[in-house]
């Protein structure tokens, strides 16, 4: 152990037991309870999460402690270990990189994901798979803390990968059900076409950091002695997010076509983000992805999957930034689908769906913030990392709470609930908590962190960003008041919603919990403690921003009640008037459609058919020809051996005289 590792904490140089918790809990639940008591596993599971969020809770309080907030916040790497080794000079480490961005993600993905395991007690009691599900759990949170703590690029694709094929498990946990299987493989053939970009990016920004270590190298090492507790290796995000670094990236002798190799690099890897994070046009497998039990939709939509690519460019922000035009397209993207979902979300019926098209809609918003943003302007980078950490509690809520309605009410359409408020008065109360904290109302979570990405926008010379951003912030308003007006307001429905009743203990203290966290979320100095370049503190409540966007919200839970109070003839009214705008919007603007008309119609017919005709006939059929014909030439050169004194004889006699032609006919 190095000495400035000794010199660490105890808590911080043994920072991996964050992850290798419940990587101990997935073998020993797995292959130990699972098969002889899955009853216990489910509490094994639940304490191994309970104690990592323990863990991940003492690695902050140390880590601030020692770098107290306003302070400057370095990363360190207090616990690596080598590898791989390609050559001399060439390693790969896996280890721990703690900074900001990771301790923050630290403690949001054991809390909620430790809330989410109590809450499967209850939720999945009496299902055959029990253990099962808990053994896919535990590897769930296993994956993304050890995408979280990476302290190289290829540690993270390592997790990044398991992270799918986690997902991959629990959305096809039902495999009884066509509809899971599907959905399952959907997710991860999608993320695997967005992980191909991920992967070159990668071989890019690898490849050149290395050719480029042995000049780089050692200036950026003695820039950061003192910062990190090991060796810099070239594939450490240390080193490729340094400006000496990227400036060679960029410069024009490595253009292709007039692009910098640095901004292709930056594009392919955010592509690989889109796909984790379902960002336009990669977005179609997330809503399909509700064929899961709802526990799992609340760690994937909340502290998992789907905020691994806000993750990811935030970890390489520096690269991003010093681009610029692949950070423009972080920006648009982000900004498109934030509206695209949100539109989308008005209208679907099933209450995991509006959610789910909810969690595109935010994670637009986390995206725009960090292309809004820049080293020399870091307003949205901390904003998009605050909108995160608030969107991780009242998500998870949300999803826990619908969760807890749809096991009352044995149904996912909205449109048979109804009058739950007092049938389930702590989970409607709970619920609506999340409600307004998603739809931006003062003094709860989402209004600081929403209007921080409102205000970094329109600071940061965005006004187009911003005023879309305004409209999404009234749409979100009115899509989750919708929801709420319909499931616990009114009348019953349904007389599924006439039965209901109230959750199990263990399911209702989660979402209290995460009620309460929903609610004192934003008042923390967010500013003071996650950062990057510029001094950028928590900038408190801006009335220029904050009055624009609470009436926006406002109006959207105003137009709620307007149309969705009483037996609701007034939406009804509306989407008939709207006629087939509000039908293509319903569709999701038939975007599934066109990707079944691209793959069965295109790929499939013009491309896969004649490959798949080429393969069978011309690659099977020369390997079978090979094949005839040894076993033919077999069958001929056996017929010459078959034993007969008479044969050899003839044969003799025969190649005798064919070898005396041959020799005469060469003299003559």
């Amino acid at each position: 152990m190095s000495g400035a590792v000794a010199a660490l904490p105890f808590i911080l140089r043994n920072a991996w037991l964050v992850a290798a918790i419940p990587f101990v809990s997935f073998v020993f639940v797995g292959l130990v309870l699972r098969p002889k008591v899955p009853r216990i596993a489910g509490v094994v599971a639940t304490l191994s999460i309970f104690a990592a969020a323990g863990v991940a809770g003492g690695v902050a309080w140390e880590y601030y402690h020692l770098f107290p907030p306003g302070a400057l916040h370095p990363a360190i790497v207090p616990f690596a270990f080598e590898w791989l080794r390609f050559m001399p000079g060439l390693t790969v480490t896996m280890g721990v990189l703690l900074d900001p961005i990771s301790v923050l993600l630290l403690l949001v993905v054991t809390s909620v994901s430790a809330l989410v395991h109590l809450y499967s007690i209850g939720y999945m009691h009496g299902d055959p798979g029990f253990g099962r599900f808990f053994t896919f759990l535990n590897l769930f949170t296993f994956s993304m803390l050890g995408l979280v703590i990476a302290p190289n690029i290829l540690q993270i694709y390592v997790f990044w990968e398991l992270v799918g094929v986690s997902s991959f498990l629990l959305i096809g946990y039902y495999y009884e059900k066509p509809s899971a299987v599907a959905a399952s493989k959907k997710a991860f053939i999608v993320t695997r076409f967005a992980d191909l970009g991920f992967l070159i990016g990668v071989l890019i920004l690898g490849y050149n950091g290395y050719t480029a270590f042995g000049d780089v190298g050692p200036t950026v090492a003695r820039e950061v002695t003192g910062r990190i507790a090991t060796d810099l290796q070239p594939f450490d995000f240390l080193y490729l997010t340094h400006p000496d670094l990227l400036g060679r990236l960029a410069a024009p002798a490595l253009a292709v076509g007039g692009v910098s190799l640095l901004t292709i690099a930056m594009i392919l890897v955010f592509m690989g983000a889109a796909g984790k994070s379902a960002m336009f046009p990669l977005h179609i497998w997330l809503p399909d992805a509700m064929e899961g039990p709802t526990p799992v939709s609340a760690l994937i939509h909340a502290a998992t999957m789907v905020v691994a690519g806000v993750y990811l460019v935030a970890r390489l922000f520096p690269a991003f930034a010093f681009s610029g035009d692949a950070l423009t397209v972080v920006m648009c993207v982000g900004a498109f689908t934030s509206l695209f979902a949100a539109v989308i979300g008005c209208t679907q019926d099933d209450i995991k769906r509006v959610l789910a098209f909810s969690t595109l809609s935010q994670l637009g918003y986390m995206m725009f913030a960090l292309g809004v943003a820049a080293m020399d302007r870091p307003a949205g980078y901390t904003a998009s990392m605050f909108h995160l950490f608030t969107h991780a509690f009242f998500k998870a809520l949300l999803f826990l709470g619908a969760g807890a309605v749809i096991h009352a009410v044995h149904t996912n359409s909205i449109w048979e609930m109804g009058a739950l408020r007092r049938k389930m008065p702590i989970t409607h109360l709970t619920f609506l908590v999340a409600t307004l904290a998603i739809a931006g109302v003062w003094p709860l979570s989402g209004f600081f962190s929403k209007d921080e990405i409102l205000a970094a926008a329109l600071r940061g010379g965005h006004p187009v960003v911003f005023g879309l951003g305004l409209l999404v912030a009234a749409l979100t308003a009115f899509y989750m008041f919708r929801i709420y007006i319909v499931v616990f307001l009114g009348r019953a429905r349904h007389e599924h919603a006439e039965h209901a009743h109230e959750a199990p203990f263990v399911m209702w203290a989660p979402l209290a919990l995460l009620a309460l966290l929903s609610a004192v979320a934003g008042f923390v100095p967010f500013g003071s403690f996650v950062g990057i370049g510029a001094e950028a503190g928590h900038e408190g409540i801006d009335l220029a921003v904050a009055i624009p966007a609470s009436t926006a919200g406002v109006l959207g839970i105003g137009l709620a009640f307007l149309l969705y109070s009483g037996d609701g003839a007034r939406a009804t009214a509306g989407a008939n008037a709207l006629g087939g705008a509000y039908r293509v919007v319903k569709r999701k603007f038939y975007v599934d459609e066109l990707y079944l008309f691209v793959t069965h119609r295109i790929i499939f017919r013009h491309i896969s058919r004649p490959i798949a005709w080429f393969d069978r006939h011309a690659v099977d059929g020369m390997v079978n020809l090979s094949g005839w014909t040894t076993r033919r030439t077999g069958s001929l050169l056996g017929a010459l051996h078959g034993g007969r004194v008479q044969a050899y004889g003839v044969w003799l006699v025969g190649g005798t005289l064919f070898l005396l032609l041959v020799l005469w006919s060469a003299a003559f």
